[in-house]
């Protein structure tokens, strides 16, 4: 493709026709998944919720509503605006390949992302393609996203604790 400026860009065009499988890591996902939904009128929405410890910040599966298998070259695109440890992250990729999706087909948008997680992702799962607004400095000891936007699910839906 040729943008306007003319210089060729390498795109992905995605095929409108065929569904997107949308899987939002419950429950600050949702946030994305609404505008991804506006992009994407042929999806299907299968929620993962995932709760991390606080005090050993490992990721515990709460919600699995993902299907028994994904179709052979289904699109998978998961939502997680804040990605911090990547653990929430990991588990949910974990669990959409398990389930048959190949890594070359899934996406993951978020919002901020940490140094930790990119490299967690990138050794991890070779190829996947991450879409984040910002990668953050660092982490802090209770391995929140530094300077980070604070509680992501919180923000977007208003239940921040006073």
């Amino acid at each position: 493709m040729e943008t306007p400026g003319g210089t060729p860009a390498p795109v992905t065009f995605v095929d409108p026709g065929r569904p997107v499988a949308c899987v939002p890591i419950l429950r600050a996902g949702l946030a994305l998944l609404e505008q991804a939904a506006t992009v994407l009128p042929a999806h299907t929405t299968h929620h993962f919720g995932v709760a991390r410890d606080e005090t050993t910040l490992l990721p515990r599966v709460y919600y699995d509503g993902l299907p028994a298998a994904f179709a052979p070259g289904q699109r998978v695109l998961i939502t997680d605006p804040m990605i911090a440890t990547g653990g929430s992250l990991c588990t949910a990729l974990d669990a959409v390949l398990a389930r048959g999706a190949a890594l070359q087909d899934v996406r993951v948008v978020g919002v901020l992302a940490a140094p930790p997680a990119l490299k967690r992702l990138s050794e991890g799962y070779p190829g996947l393609r991450v879409y984040v607004a910002c990668i953050d400095e660092k982490l802090d000891e209770r391995g929140r996203i530094v300077p980070g936007l604070g509680d992501a699910g919180d923000r977007a839906f208003g239940t921040a604790k006073q």
